[in-house]
């Protein structure tokens, strides 16, 4: 019987680290995306001549300004809700303001992303953030959808890009060593 109850006891003590050991796998993996996902849509806005951001493929679509006008948007309010911190103060900014302005605003909040996300972990999956229209969504339904986002937008960009004759940074051939 007192094995048993020093058994349990040592089991009980040692799960939390145990658990901890395994650290953080989704918030690892949205920091990592994040990172990539932050270096290949500023380089894509920044590949985009100046005179080509207002370029659409169908009035029906986005052109290169909107699109990072929303990725801007969209990134203080993902990467605040993920994170529990207030969504920056930002003097707003519009289609208009030109590349070399929408670029820093784009490379601007993704490092606010960085740096939100830096002590984000999977503790709070399952807990229910504020969400479009007064709904919720779990924190873990919100890292995938901006995870997502970040996806389509490039895609988006990428095509937008190949559409001008330029080819997006993911499909510029690697220096030789």
């Amino acid at each position: 019987m007192r094995v048993r109850t020093y058994a349990v006891t040592l089991a009980v003590a040692l799960l939390p680290r145990l658990v901890a050991a395994q650290g953080s796998p989704v918030a690892d993996a949205l920091r990592d995306f994040n990172t990539s996902q932050g270096k290949n849509l500023t380089a894509a806005a920044d590949l985009f001549p100046a005179d080509k951001y207002s370029y659409r493929p169908t009035p029906a679509q986005m052109s290169v300004a909107m699109v990072i006008v929303h990725l801007a948007e969209g990134n203080d309010f993902f990467c605040s809700g993920i994170a529990g911190v207030t969504k920056p103060a930002r003097s707003k900014i519009d289609t208009t303001a030109g590349k070399p302005a929408l670029v820093a605003r784009l490379k601007e909040t993704f490092d606010f992303c960085t740096a939100s996300l830096a002590k984000v972990d999977d503790s709070k999956l399952g807990e229910q953030l504020p969400w479009f229209g007064g709904k919720t969504k779990t924190r873990a339904s919100i890292e995938m959808i901006t995870a997502a986002d970040w996806a389509d937008h490039y895609s988006q960009l990428s095509n937008y890009l190949r559409l001008n004759g330029m080819l997006p940074p993911t499909a510029k051939p690697k220096p030789a060593m």
